[in-house]
């Protein structure tokens, strides 16, 4: 370590645009340094990031924007960084970071690591993540990611040894329970005057939004409001019926999970879902699919509903949700102290400041 007060650690990412794992470090960065972790950002000079890295410099974080990994051989050699962590969107991505940068090593994994498709043989998506991205992210000497299930999923299947688990925290004062007055306001701005159905998630196939459309037209009395963009978003408006609303990519979420009524999320590949989180630290019950990651963070019937029967099963919760409001609100203060018993952004930061330390001071 530089100093005895303080860790300097220097996150790396080649994301060419923003994804989970770059919000993840706008979020934490700033909440570490009163844990004794000072970091710094490398991340490409892309179009795509541009919004981003502003958004980082008015954070307080200084940000290096790279054309090539040169670029950041230079400034991990002037910082005198005592840990680099790595973050890689490409297959074989990590060992281009081996070859260039001195390290020490952590390869942060917010990878979903399995499809939980009925069928699907789970033994070949294994050997394909593993030729794919596991033997290189092994090169590392440490690997943090964000669930307990994922770490024990990568040391069962892909032999990672040296992988440390720092589940996910939000914002519980920006994503928080609406009083009544507030959400009867927000209610009558965003026009939901129905049951309201939010999904918050990418258009991508991960997300299952085709189960989505089925579920919106099995249940035509409920309305679906669905947040965010992607390559499905034509076939999905194509196919969309009248209770199934747009409302594009958003910077109001939180008003958003205030003023639904339930989120939904059918996802079939997690590893700790913020949206999740955000939900939950905001008092929506959340009706999920019933895959490990999701029953990390819920269990059936407290912070919402576990559903593992299809289409069927996902109308037959929302339905149960719509007709027992005095149950949906209980549902909502139990999600809120799910959230503020285990999952705020302060713990989060108190607890991968603590691992970092640690992990730097060891030889």
């Amino acid at each position: 370590m530089t100093s005895s007060a303080s860790t300097r650690v220097l996150f790396v990412t080649d994301a060419p645009a923003v994804g989970g794992s770059e919000v993840y470090m706008r979020e934490i960065i700033p909440p570490m340094r009163p844990f004794g972790v000072q970091a710094e950002v490398a991340m490409p000079a892309a179009a795509g990031t541009a919004d981003f890295r502003a958004q980082l410099s008015e954070r307080g974080i200084s940000v290096h924007a790279y054309h090539d990994l040169q670029e950041v051989v230079t400034v991990e050699r002037a910082g005198t960084f005592d840990l680099t962590v790595l973050s890689s969107w490409n297959a074989l991505g990590y060992r281009k970071y081996y070859l260039a940068l001195r390290g020490p090593f952590v390869s942060l994994v917010h990878d979903q690591l399995m499809l939980h498709i009925p069928g699907l043989p789970q033994a070949l998506y294994r050997a394909f993540y593993e030729v794919l991205q596991a033997r290189d992210i092994r090169g590392a000497q440490h690997v943090v990611t964000v669930s307990h299930w994922a770490a024990a999923y990568l040391r069962r299947h892909h032999r990672m040894s040296q992988v440390h688990a720092v589940p996910n925290g939000v914002d519980v004062h920006k994503f928080r329970p609406a009083s009544e007055t507030e959400r009867q306001t927000l209610r009558e701005v965003y026009g939901f005057r129905r049951f309201t159905v939010l999904v918050p998630a990418r258009m991508s196939i991960e997300k299952n939004h085709p189960a989505v459309m089925a579920v919106a037209r099995a249940a035509p009395e409920l309305d679906f409001v669905l947040v965010g963009t992607g390559y499905l978003e034509g076939v999905l408006r194509r196919v969309a019926t009248p209770n199934v609303r747009f409302f594009g990519k958003r910077h109001d979420m939180p008003e958003l999970y205030r003023a639904a009524d339930v989120v939904l999320q059918p996802t079939i590949a997690e590893n700790q879902s913020l949206a999740t989180l955000e939900a939950l630290s905001s008092g929506t019950p959340v009706v999920t699919n019933d895959i490990p990651a999701q029953r990390e963070l819920m269990t059936f019937g407290q912070e919402g509903l576990l559903v593992g029967s299809g289409v069927h099963g996902y109308a037959t919760a929302l339905r149960a949700l719509a007709a027992h409001p005095e149950h949906r609100r209980c549902m909502g203060e139990s999600a809120r102290s799910r959230v503020l018993a285990g999952h705020t952004l302060e713990q989060n930061a108190a607890t991968l400041a603590g691992l970092l330390r640690e992990l730097s001071a060891r030889p």
